[in-house]
């Protein structure tokens, strides 16, 4: 009993996928109601040839009617072209839908991407992402070019053949069809195998992805550790599961095929010995047993390929299964309020804030602080201590557990999330340049900024001179993650990403530790002119870059441990002072 609920539930399942997908052709559906004409037309005209076949060699050549006989040829051979035009123009036509639909569908599925939360990228590795956006909606193309449009052709193929066959003998019928038991058990069993064996290939192909994604990424890491041989192994077994999966696959067609290809033989065995005995009795023409032959023909082979395009079919709802699955999670998406505030002046408050990445593993605790329009704050600490946790929070990349976050007296959670972060510029330590242009990876695609507004921002932060020394100047290729360019002068260029928007809140997340004293003596003159008027928050190991802040904040263990200017700090003997020493000490007494 269990095992029919489970198996209707299943069925369900794949009728609501199956509806979901070919929902998605409704922006097309005068094409697939053209497609599903040109199916059913040639379902019925697949039939009607041995049909006229009979009727010719039963009324035509058995009594020497040469002209009937030319007559009928031309039929036939008219009915060929039409059903060899009309297969052509499905072919293009459910193509066309399928390549259609994964257009719209990658883009609904790359614009969820966009809008989840970063914890879901912790939490989810990118190769398998990679799969589900590529591999797994190609598959869905296929449901349309070889999927259920043909499959529903293939089935009224064989309701139109059945009912020209019992309409010309249904004692042969029954004779023929008798072995029709055998392959129903055969196709039951061979769809449950190949269902749960595609399940598996899909699984395989996609940890095989998120390996080779992840450690083509960290492949510096494996050769300075001279791991090779050890991924090397990891990496065949995930390869040999891969192959196994699809060879299990493989294994129930080869079976399945010859077992259909038996059955059909020894139902045209059977209409030979009864359609025989019945010409010698008189019960059946010649004409009757030449079209049986063709009928069973016809009969089969839709048969076998609705194993093919089964498999088709079974591939495409798994693969649809596991976006639908995806896009359908709503716990992750990222979170927006209404407000839009256009003059963002930068007043920012956290009371009593709490936040873990994990639920309640708090990075931060019980923090409160104000930073007043226009100021410059810097956080100081100890790795782990919650710096970066703070700047995450201010931009919504996380949301709070306990306490509030105020943002000009609004609560940060009813402001609009993408006008918020349009008025606020941040610069991580860790760059990331996109491939293609200089002036690409600045802009952003941002239409609003020009390419003097580029320039003059380059210039003012010292970029211009080594920008232009490059051979194609902002037009040159930096390549993927900026691999032509050095640890500083990606920096550089991010500082000039940051800086075009003229943001309202400007946030530098150890921005300057990659970058060498001399090109940071540049970009520290112009931080200062860029904080001027602007609310500025600044995330450093360096205390040298913010002795001028207009307050300092001291964290350890996601606490607020001090606070004050960079004097107050020092007199107070205290964390900061430690770690004042430990960085100027050493050369106070080289002096």
């Amino acid at each position: 009993m269990q095992t029919a609920n489970s198996s209707a539930h299943h069925s369900n399942g794949n009728l609501n996928l199956m509806g979901r997908v070919y929902h998605l052709a409704k922006p097309y559906k005068a094409k697939l109601y053209t497609a599903i004409a040109l199916t059913i037309g040639m379902a019925f005209l697949g039939p009607l040839r041995p049909f006229i076949i009979q009727y010719t060699i039963d009324n035509f050549i058995a009594n020497n009617n040469q002209t009937g006989l030319i007559n009928m040829s031309l039929l036939l051979l008219f009915m060929l072209v039409l059903q060899a035009g009309m297969q052509v123009w499905s072919t293009i036509l459910t193509n066309y839908l399928g390549q259609s639909v994964i257009k719209d569908l990658r883009m609904q599925v790359f614009t969820y991407l966009t809008g989840l939360r970063l914890l879901f990228y912790d939490k989810n590795p990118v190769g398998a992402l990679v799969t589900r956006t590529i591999s797994d909606i190609e598959t869905i193309a296929d449901v349309f070019s070889e999927g259920l449009i043909n499959i529903s052709g293939d089935i009224l193929q064989i309701i139109f053949i059945l009912i020209f066959m019992f309409g010309t003998n249904w004692q042969l019928s029954l004779v023929s069809l008798s072995v029709l038991p055998f392959l129903l058990y055969a196709g039951y069993v061979f769809k449950e195998k190949v269902r749960l064996s595609f399940e598996d290939v899909r699984t395989q192909v996609s940890r095989l992805n998120t390996f080779v994604q992840e450690h083509i990424q960290g492949m510096h890491i494996v050769q300075i550790f001279n791991r090779e041989e050890k991924k090397l192994e990891r990496f065949k077994e995930i390869n040999a599961a891969h192959r196994d999966a699809n060879i299990r696959s493989v294994m129930y067609y080869s079976v399945f095929f010859p077992v259909v290809e038996i059955i059909a033989a020894l139902s045209t065995a059977l209409i030979v010995w009864y359609g025989a005995n019945g010409v010698i009795q008189d019960h059946a023409s010649i004409g009757s047993i030449t079209a049986f032959i063709m009928y069973i023909n016809l009969f089969f082979r839709p048969i076998r390929q609705l194993a093919d395009r089964f498999n088709t079919m079974q591939m495409g709802m798994v693969a649809a299964g596991r976006i639908f699955k995806l896009v359908d999670e709503k716990e992750n998406v990222e979170p927006t309020g209404t407000i839009k505030i256009d003059n963002l002046k930068g007043n920012i408050q956290f009371k009593g804030v709490y936040f873990g990445y994990n639920p309640n593993q708090y990075v931060l605790k019980d923090i409160s602080l104000q930073v007043n329009e226009g100021k410059n704050v810097a956080f100081i600490g100890a790795t782990g201590a919650g710096k970066s946790s703070i700047i995450n929070l201010l931009s919504r990349f996380y949301d709070i557990e306990k306490g509030e976050i105020l943002v000009d007296g609004h609560k940060l959670e009813d402001l609009d999330i993408k006008h918020l972060r349009s008025q606020i510029a941040v610069v991580l330590q860790d760059v990331f340049l996109f491939s293609g242009s200089v002036m690409d990876n600045i802009k952003l695609n941002n239409k609003h900024i020009t390419n003097e507004e580029v320039i003059a921002t380059a210039k003012l932060l010292g970029a211009h001179d080594f920008i232009s020394r490059l051979p194609d100047g902002y037009n040159q290729n930096v390549q993927e993650r900026g691999a032509s360019l050095s640890v500083g002068q990606r920096q550089l260029i991010s500082f000039v990403r940051a800086m075009v928007i003229n943001p309202s809140v400007l946030i530098l997340d150890e921005a300057t530790s990659s970058v060498d004293n001399e090109t940071e003596d540049v970009i520290q003159k112009a931080i200062e002119t860029m904080m001027k008027g602007r609310t500025s928050i600044v995330i450093a190991h360096r205390l040298s870059t913010i002795q001028h802040a207009d307050e300092i904040i001291v964290l350890d263990k996601g606490m607020i441990v001090e606070q004050g200017s960079h004097n107050e700090l020092l007199n107070l003997n205290g964390f900061y002072k430690k770690l004042y020493e430990l960085q100027f000490a050493p050369n106070h007494a080289a002096n």
